[in-house]
Order: structure tokens, then C-alpha cells, then sequence
């Protein structure tokens, strides 16, 4: 599995269980009802995600990781 696909894959795992876990606190305590649950969840999923890029350098493909939780950027191994 190449770096890109490694990105794409932990992106969609975090958004899928930020959505998932929101969705269900927004259904139990929130006063939305409808489509507005799954939509709320997925905007909030959307801002609390963190950013997954991988990016050629002279060393190779590395994987790097950005999150409003996290100062500044770090690198995978």
C-alpha cells in the first residue's frame, strides 16, 4: 500500500468515526431531529478531522499529519 492510498485510508477512518460518534451524541442530547443530525455531524466531523497529505521529497514519499489539536505539522512513520 503506497503513502497516497495510506493517506486517503486514515482520513476516511478518522471522518467516519468522528461522524458516527457525533452523530449518535447529536441524536441522544442534541434537539435536532431529521436530516439535520447526520448533517450537523458531518460538518463538525468535517472541522475536527485531521488532514492526512503524503508528499514526494528528495528522501522519498512521506506521510504527514495536521490537526487543530496538534501544533504544526508532523510526519508519520
Amino acid at each position: 500500500m503506497n503513502k497516497q492510498t495510506k493517506a486517503l485510508v486514515f482520513q476516511l477512518l478518522c471522518f467516519a468515526v468522528l461522524f458516527i460518534g457525533l452523530r449518535f451524541l447529536i441524536a441522544e442530547f442534541g434537539g435536532l431531529s431529521g436530516y439535520w443530525i447526520p448533517i450537523t455531524a458531518a460538518v463538525i466531523a468535517t472541522l475536527l478531522c485531521p488532514i492526512f497529505k503524503a508528499v514526494r521529497t528528495r528522501d522519498g514519499e512521506k506521510l504527514f499529519v495536521k490537526w487543530i489539536f496538534l501544533p504544526g505539522i508532523k510526519e508519520i512513520k
